[in-house]
């Protein structure tokens, strides 16, 4: 059972990786502080969908983490 949990750990930790870097806020240096020089945007289409899938993997990832710890 541990063994299964920790290789589908892995796997969502690989596809959170994958959402994160496809998600873009700017460009340059000033982006990396916070400041993109844009205004309030509202996320649509395939940007929304990779928000909230970001959102999905990052709460499956705690919840296998939690069952890997809870399966020692």
């Amino acid at each position: 059972m541990k063994s299964i949990l920790e290789i589908a750990q892995v796997i969502v930790s690989i596809i959170l990786v994958v959402l994160v870097l496809f998600q873009q806020r700017g460009s340059g240096l000033g982006s990396v502080f916070g400041g993109g020089g844009e205004v309030y945007h509202r996320r649509r289409g395939f940007e929304k969908l990779l928000f909230r899938g970001t959102i999905v993997m990052a709460f499956i990832f705690l919840v296998l983490s939690i069952g890997v710890f809870l399966a020692k």
